[in-house]
């Protein structure tokens, strides 16, 4: 199956083939039903979205309220999830892949659930373009926890050392800040 769980429920990874000859390729990209399966529940997409980013750049991590389908078009982008629910069994984990124009030519997509942090950093010499799906309409009173990309309890190794970073991204907290009384910071 196409579709794969990670130690993170809730993670998905989506590959299918590529088919390629002299004019190009073709690759599905994802299948609902196969999505459905794989998280026992219908994923509802509602709102696409795309985000360019030069070389060197880093976002996130950020946990809006809706699940997201994530899809490099173009360029090459590091991804890192982090489990940021404290309920969660994986609570603190992180998941990292690489997104888009890879050398061994395999693109994956990502279903990454709700309350997860969703992360990236662009790397080689091109622009990104990033697509993500969301499982609900944007707003702007909508509760966007957010947390350090360089939270040292992440550990997340990124693939460029001083990453372009919005201001917003530089200020946010790290999870140990968000959760001082979770058992998993207790000594």
């Amino acid at each position: 199956m196409p579709v794969e769980t990670t130690a993170i429920e809730g993670l998905l990874v989506v590959r299918w083939e590529t088919h390629g000859d002299e004019r190009g390729f073709f690759r599905q990209t994802y299948q609902v039903r196969e999505l459905t399966e794989a998280l026992g529940r219908e994923p509802v997409l509602r709102q696409g979205n795309h985000s360019r980013s030069a070389p060197g750049v880093l976002r996130g991590f950020h946990a809006e309220p809706w699940d997201k389908l994530v899809y490099v078009v173009r360029g090459q982008a590091m991804a890192a999830i982090a489990d940021i629910r404290p309920d969660s069994a994986t609570f603190g984990e992180v998941a990292t892949f690489r997104l888009g124009e890879e050398p061994d030519g395999e693109r994956i997509r990502l279903f990454i659930s709700e309350g997860l942090a969703n992360s990236f950093c662009t790397y080689g010499d091109g622009t990104v373009d990033y697509l993500y799906d969301v499982s609900d309409y944007w707003r702007p009173d909508i509760d966007k926890p957010a947390v350090a990309w360089d939270d040292p309890d992440l550990g997340v190794s990124w693939p460029v050392d001083d990453p372009t970073l919005s201001e917003a991204d530089r200020a946010n907290p790290t999870l140990r800040e968000l959760f001082p009384d979770h058992p998993r910071f207790s000594s």
